[in-house]
């Protein structure tokens, strides 16, 4: 190595990372504590200031269409957050009414919805199952009491006496029209007679013509009377029945007057209630019958008729489907909806099936999440409501009549046309609390007008949280929390500390902790149960470790198998020495959860001609548009940097060996340059540094993703082929604060075994890989001699004077030919 070379990486050395810049590292006197058995647990969320404030305002409006959505990635404690504090602003609001299903007796298709004070609606059940039995009780005693039994009697003697004389009467007229009449079920019969002898058909033919003639006239004329009588007959029936009716009425309405009345009393406060009172005392005085039928014995012969007791048609006509009860809400409903089909939401009619027939009735209504949310909060799954077909439209319906109808979804769809019940729609008042992926959330913004005039507040919960005293403070006391709900051991401070530094890392930014707790929660189940294993009463640090290395080793089969072919020499790539048009670029793979660097050779090279940059991946179309940018992005720097004089007359092609799955991204394009330039300058680049980070076309290097990845699989292959004190990563500066490098890369740094670069610019870079300064142009834009920018430059001009050249001579031997021809 030259003294020059040397200099220039002592030079660049003073920007080496130092051991304790590549992780976070969370300070033990910060946690005073020796186990979370002493630390309070966790009331509250870490950091996520923007959803708190968002939830917490779209709780307090009770304007019309502030509904809340809840974004995010699935693990922040969006749900957990939010069932919670909805259920502590519950309890401080009022219980809801209870709501109840009633006959309708004019129309039994369509129930009446009726409500009642909170708590009240079970009473109110069992109050009219009472009035029910008692109105049964007294009624079967008024129709079995001796007053009424002879006022009946009465009224049927008086009938049965007028209705005698009637007959008498018929009776004797025609005799005196030589007519026997007798009466019979069926009606009457009329025999002539002779000499007061009844006449047979055989001595009726034998009569003369003027006595025949006789006859039938007065056989007509007691018909005649007969139609009178049997018109006054069933006049007086009709009269009798109107009387009974009347004594029946009158007997009902007093067995069942003073009980209703009572009940009306009490519930005089509630139109709806005293209505549907007033209405039953009217139907059972029409429906008295049903009534005296259980009283009178005829149960079995009803029962026999309609396959049900006179009891329990009553029970059906008069109970109360008590659909809402809140009495055991200490506050207004909570209701968490898991599985938000359509009859869950907004509830069903049910059927019943009696002897192959299908019927329902208004007891058979069950209630959905709408109904037992009504007056408080509704929280679903965004991807649930939308996957489930009517739901979503039938959300947005409801949430602009505040109104809900119980309907069949088939009938909705014209799938099936059946007589069902059309039940009174109820008014709703709720809070509905939408939870799904911050994806979800601006395409049904995008493309329902609806949602943004029914869902105006939207919380969004990061997936990481500020890194700072009070988080670390906070994170810990997460932790605490965790153990005791999820009943594990205790942790040490040393352990808390670990976790701490893991969120950090999962993260992926010194500066942030992840908001993903139940990954943090799996690391502390895991490291709970390692302790169990050996026996401890406590979690320690070597716990924790063992249960995040042991989550690593489950996921890494793919990483092992690609080492093993590093080791094997399958993947080509060199970790020592020198190579012009060659250098080690990174990648990040991802299996599932788990994600893993892999370094990759790239290659350059340049020769004359016209093309410009290619890149061989693209024109395979194995190249996605972000890389295919990145490599566009570098003619763009050569041309500003070589192309201000003379135009570029360049080929340069560019590859990532032994790739054969495609690649995208920008993060490989300024280890692509490095490769152009030293293809270029005839310099060659260090093969014991690997470069990732994107460029600009003013030769700025920018910050890439998955840098701690990367590190690490450039490192693990160093390991395979043999660390040498040399070998290191170069990064984009403003990826420092994103490193969180495993313990033992930064042991390795510690003892300059290992070593990570920051770099600026292209021309750091490029000095640290060849040894050679960059160089900087003069006033004429032309770069000294001996500089990598020099030796481009050089290399370039003379591409140049060669293509001019070449269309020198070209226009000569066109000109040859041409005076040959004249």
């Amino acid at each position: 190595m030259s003294k020059a070379f040397e200099g220039l990486v002592s030079a660049l050395a003073a920007k080496e990372l130092q051991a304790e810049e590549l992780s976070f590292h969370c300070r033990k006197e910060e946690l005073i504590f020796e186990t979370t058995a002493t630390v309070e647990p966790l009331q509250g969320m870490i950091g996520q200031n923007r959803a708190v404030t968002a939830l917490s305002f779209g709780l307090n409006t009770k304007n019309s269409g502030y509904n809340i959505f809840v974004s995010g990635m699935v693990g922040t404690g969006r749900m957990t957050y939010a069932r919670q504090v909805v259920e502590e602003l519950a309890l401080k609001q009022q219980i809801p009414s209870d709501w109840c299903y009633v006959n309708n007796f004019e129309d039994a298709g369509r129930p009446v919805a009726v409500s009642l004070p909170a708590g009240t609606g079970a009473l109110f059940c069992q109050k009219i199952k009472e009035l029910i039995e008692n109105l049964r009780n007294d009624v079967s005693k008024a129709f079995s009491s001796e007053d009424y039994e002879r006022e009946r009697t009465e009224i049927m003697k008086a009938f049965q006496e007028n209705r005698s004389q009637m007959l008498q009467t018929f009776v004797e007229n025609s005799e005196e029209y030589s007519v026997l009449s007798k009466w019979s079920p069926t009606g009457f019969m009329m025999v002539p007679l002779i000499g007061g002898k009844p006449v047979s058909e055989e001595e009726f033919q034998k009569l003369k013509e003027e006595e025949k003639s006789r006859i039938k006239a007065n056989l007509e004329a007691v018909h005649n009377l007969a139609i009178e009588v049997i018109r006054q007959v069933q006049n007086l029936e009709k009269g009798v029945r109107e009387k009974i009716h009347g004594l029946d009425s009158r007997v009902a309405m007093f067995a069942v007057g003073h009980l209703i009345d009572e009940m009306q009393e009490e519930y005089r406060d509630n139109a709806e209630i005293t209505r549907y009172l007033e209405a039953i005392r009217e139907d059972v005085v029409k429906n008295i019958n049903d009534f005296k039928r259980s009283a009178s014995g005829e149960e079995e012969q009803f029962a026999a008729l309609f396959k049900k007791s006179a009891q329990e048609v009553m029970r059906e006509r008069y109970s109360v489907n008590l659909l809402v009860d809140n009495h055991a809400c200490k506050g207004a409903p909570v209701v968490i909806e898991t599985n938000p089909n359509y009859y869950n939401l907004c509830g069903r009619v049910e059927y019943s099936s009696r002897m192959g027939a299908v019927s329902t009735d208004f007891t058979m209504i069950k209630p959905g999440a709408f109904h037992l949310a009504n007056g408080g909060y509704l929280i679903v799954n965004a991807l649930d409501v939308l996957m489930n077909p009517g739901v979503w439209e039938s959300m947005k319906r409801t949430l602009k009549t505040k109104k809900l109808t119980i309907e069949s979804l088939g009938e909705q769809y014209g799938l099936i046309a059946m007589a069902s019940l059309k039940p009174e729609a109820i008014p709703v008042e709720l809070k509905v609390i939408m939870l799904g992926s911050t994806a979800i959330y601006h395409l049904m913004y995008q493309y329902d007008e609806d949602f943004r005039k029914l869902f105006k507040i939207h919380a969004d919960f990061d997936a990481d949280v500020e890194n700072n005293d009070e988080n670390i403070h906070k994170m810990a006391a997460f932790i605490s929390a965790s153990v005791k709900k999820e009943k594990l051991k205790d942790f040490t401070r040393d352990a808390v500390g670990r976790v701490i530094e893991h969120t950090s890392r999962l993260s992926g930014s010194q500066k942030k902790f992840t908001a993903r707790f139940n990954q943090v929660v799996e690391i502390l189940c895991e490291a709970d149960s390692w302790a169990a294993l050996e026996g401890t009463n406590v979690v320690d640090l070597c716990h924790v470790e063992k249960a995040i290395e042991e989550k690593r080793l489950r996921a890494n089969k793919y990483e092992d198998r690609i080492h093993e072919m590093f080791k094997e020499g399958v993947y080509l790539i060199d970790t020592q020495g020198q190579e012009v048009g060659q250098i080690n670029g990174l990648a990040v793979m991802g299996i599932g959860e788990y994600a893993f660097g892999k370094p990759s050779r790239i290659t350059a090279n340049t020769y004359l001609g016209q093309d410009g940059v290619v890149n061989i991946e693209r024109e395979t179309k194995m190249s996605g548009a972000t890389h295919s940018k990145g490599v566009l992005i570098l003619g763009g720097y050569l041309g500003h940097k070589y192309a201000q004089h003379r135009p570029l007359s360049l080929t340069a092609s560019l590859t990532f060996e032994q790739l054969y799955e495609g690649v995208d991204g920008d993060s490989a394009s300024s280890a692509e340059l490095y490769a152009i330039l030293s293809s270029l300058s005839e310099l060659p680049l260090r093969q014991d540094i690997a470069v990732t980070g994107s460029v600009n076309q003013k030769g700025e290097i920018q910050p890439i993703g998955g840098v701690t990845e990367k590190i690490e699989g450039f490192y693990e292959v160093c390991k395979i082929k043999g660390l040498t004190g040399k070998q290191g990563v170069m990064i984009p500066w403003q990826n420092v604060r994103d490193l969180a490098l495993n313990g033992e890369i930064v042991r390795s740094v510690a003892a300059g075994l290992f070593h990570v670069y920051p770099i600026v610019t292209v021309d750091e870079g490029i000095a640290l890989l060849t040894g050679v300064a960059a160089g900087e142009a003069d006033a004429d834009g032309n770069y000294p001699a001996g500089t990598v920018h020099g030796m481009v430059e050089a290399k370039l001009k003379r591409y140049h004077d060669a293509c001019v050249k070449e269309k020198e001579a070209g226009g000569v031997r066109e000109g040859d030919k041409k005076l040959k021809k004249h």
